[in-house]
C-alpha cells in the first residue's frame, strides 16, 4: 500500500516532518469540566451569600478576599496553562502507512494505527464540540476491543477531508504522486429514518418502563401498610438513575438515520452529542432482532449487531453502537437485513424473514416445520412449554437463521462466513428428552447466537454442515460484492463509486474479513 501523502490528506501547514497539531480549543473541549470545577469551587459561598440576600463577600473576610482571588487567578492559571501544553505536545500524522497520535507532555504516549487494518472511521461531535465547529475521528482497526486511535479535535470539514483520504487510502484508491486533488466523502443514500416521535414511544412502552411501574406499585403497597412515608425518599437517587438512562436512550437514538455508501452501512444519530458511523458489511458477525410483547401491539422491532472491534459493547456508548435500528416497523427491519445480507440465499426471502420473526410449528409439527425451520421435537415440550414450537433453525445458502422466543420474539442471522467456531451443549435433562444446544461463536457483542433445544440428530448434522458452509463462504466472500449487490437500491451512489474506482493490486487482502 502507497502511503498517505501528508500534503494530500491535510492541506494545513505542517510541524516537524508532517506531524500535526489539532485545533487549538481541544483541550478546552475536552477539560470544560475542570474549569467548572475550579469556578465552582471558588464562587459557591458567593453564589449562596448573593442567593440569600446577603452581603456578595463576607464582611469576616474582607482582608483575605484579595488573597482568595490571587489563589483562584493562579489555580485558573495552572489549568489553562496545562491545557496549553496539552493542545501543545498532542500532534498527530499521516505516513509511512500509519495514522500516529502523540500526547503528553510530562507521561508520553503514541498510539498508532496501520492504515491497511484501518476498517471504518467514525466521526464523533459532542455538544461543546458542535458550538466550536469541531469533531473527533475515531478509528476502527480490524482485531481491536476497543478503538485504536482517537484523534481530538479537528475542524469538521477537516475531519471529513482526512476521513475521506484515510478511507481512500484503505481501499487503495491512491492519487498520483504529488497530486493536490480532495480525496472528496464518499456519496450515500438515506434508505430510512426513525421518527422521534416512535423513538418516544419505544421508551415508554419498554420493558424498563414496566419494571419500574411494577416497582412503583411495590413501593406505594409497602408504604401504605407501613404507613411510612419516608421510603419515597429513599427512592431519589433511583428516580434520578432512571431519569437519566431515559434521557441517554433517547438522546442517542435521536434523529437515527442508515445510508447506504460505497463504504458500506453509514448511521447517524444522536440529539446533543452526535455520531456519523459507518459499517463495512464484511465488519458485521452477526444480527439480532428482538421485539419484545408490549411492541407487538405496534409493530415494532429493535435490531442489534456484533461488529468485529467494537468488543463486547459494556458501556452506553458501545451499546449505541451496536445498535443497527433502535426501533423500527417490518419494511425497516427488511430493508436493513436487506442491507447486512444482500444476497439472503433463498428465492422468497421476505416470506423466510417473516417465518424468522412471526412463526410458529404447528403442535403436531414434524421435524421440519411446514415454513422450513426445524424447531424443537415435540418430545421436549416441558423443557420449555412456552417456546418449543417457536425455537427452531434454518440454514440458508448465505446464512443460518435461528429463531427462539414465545414472548420475547428474536431472530439472529448469522452468514456462513462469519462462524468462527461452534459448541454442542447438553446436560442432564437435555439428555432426558434427546436434545442438545448449538452455539455458535462470532466477535464479542450483544448477539449471543444459539439454537435452542434441537434433536440430537438434527443438531449433529446441523454440527458438520454449518462447518462445511463456513469453510466454503470464506472461500468465496469477496467485499467488493456488497455495493452491486445493493446497487438497486442506491444507483447513484454505485455510479459515483465506479467512476473513482481503481484496480487493486492483485496481492490485496480482503481488509473486511473482521
Amino acid at each position: 500500500m502507497s502511503p498517505v501523502d501528508p500534503a494530500v490528506a491535510l492541506p494545513d501547514k505542517a510541524v516537524d516532518g508532517g506531524w500535526k497539531r489539532v485545533h487549538p480549543a481541544s483541550p478546552f473541549v475536552r477539560g470544560w469540566v475542570a474549569l467548572a470545577a475550579v469556578g465552582f469551587f471558588f464562587s459557591r459561598d458567593a453564589f449562596e451569600r448573593m442567593l440569600q440576600g446577603r452581603d456578595f463577600v463576607d464582611p469576616n473576610l474582607t482582608g483575605r478576599v484579595p488573597w482568595l482571588l490571587a489563589g483562584g487567578a493562579v489555580v485558573l492559571l495552572l489549568t489553562v496553562g496545562g491545557f496549553i501544553l496539552s493542545w501543545y505536545f498532542t500532534r498527530y500524522q499521516v505516513a509511512e502507512g500509519f495514522v500516529r497520535v502523540n500526547t503528553g507532555f510530562l507521561f508520553k504516549q503514541q498510539r498508532q494505527a496501520r492504515l491497511d487494518r484501518v476498517q471504518a472511521i467514525d466521526i464523533v461531535q459532542p455538544l461543546l464540540a458542535r458550538i466550536f465547529g469541531l469533531a473527533e475521528l475515531k478509528f476502527e482497526v480490524a482485531d481491536a476491543g476497543e478503538s485504536a486511535v482517537r484523534l481530538a479535535y479537528l475542524p469538521i470539514d477537516q475531519a471529513k477531508q482526512l476521513r475521506a483520504s484515510i478511507l481512500a487510502q484503505a481501499a487503495g484508491v491512491v492519487s498520483e504522486p504529488g497530486s493536490t486533488e480532495e480525496i472528496r466523502e464518499a456519496p450515500e443514500h438515506v434508505v430510512l429514518s426513525v421518527p422521534p416521535g416512535r423513538l418516544l414511544g419505544s421508551l415508554l412502552l419498554s420493558e424498563q418502563t414496566v419494571g419500574i411501574l411494577i416497582g412503583a406499585a411495590v413501593v406505594v403497597s409497602t408504604s401504605v401498610l407501613l404507613e411510612n412515608t419516608a421510603i419515597f425518599l429513599a427512592l431519589i437517587p433511583g428516580i434520578l438513575g432512571i431519569g437519566a438512562s431515559y434521557w441517554s436512550a433517547f438522546n442517542k437514538g435521536y434523529n437515527f438515520t442508515a445510508a447506504i455508501s460505497p463504504d458500506g452501512i453509514r448511521l447517524r444519530y444522536g440529539l446533543l452529542d452526535t455520531q456519523a458511523q459507518t459499517l463495512p458489511p464484511g465488519r458485521i458477525q452477526a444480527v439480532m432482532v428482538r421485539q419484545p410483547p408490549i411492541w407487538r401491539l405496534f409493530g415494532w422491532y429493535r435490531m442489534h449487531v456484533n461488529v468485529a472491534g467494537y468488543g463486547a459493547a459494556g458501556n452506553s456508548d458501545g451499546a449505541a453502537r451496536t445498535m443497527l435500528l433502535p426501533v423500527g416497523l417490518k419494511s425497516d427491519v427488511l430493508r436493513m437485513m436487506s442491507l447486512v445480507l444482500p444476497d439472503p440465499g433463498v428465492d422468497e426471502p421476505a416470506a423466510v424473514f417473516n417465518a424468522g420473526l412471526e412463526g410458529l410449528a404447528p403442535a403436531g409439527h414434524v421435524p421440519a416445520g411446514t415454513d422450513g425451520f426445524v424447531t424443537t421435537p415435540r418430545r421436549a415440550r416441558l423443557l420449555a412449554p412456552l417456546g418449543w414450537r417457536r425455537n427452531g433453525f434454518l440454514a440458508t445458502g448465505t446464512a443460518l437463521l435461528i429463531r427462539s422466543g414465545r414472548w420475547w420474539r428474536t431472530l439472529v442471522m448469522v452468514p456462513h462466513q462469519r462462524t468462527q467456531s461452534m459448541a454442542l451443549h447438553q446436560g442432564p435433562l437435555a439428555r432426558r428428552f434427546a436434545v442438545a444446544d448449538l452455539v455458535l461463536h462470532t466477535t464479542a457483542g450483544p448477539v449471543l447466537p444459539r439454537v435452542f433445544q434441537a434433536g440430537v440428530t438434527e443438531a449433529v448434522e446441523l454440527f458438520d454442515q454449518q462447518a462445511a458452509r463456513a469453510r466454503e463462504a470464506r472461500k468465496r466472500q469477496t467485499s467488493e460484492q456488497w455495493l452491486a449487490q445493493v446497487a438497486p437500491q442506491a444507483p447513484e451512489v454505485a455510479a459515483a463509486a465506479a467512476q473513482t474506482e481503481e484496480p487493486q493490486t492483485p496481492n490485496q487482502e480482503d481488509r473486511h474479513d473482521g
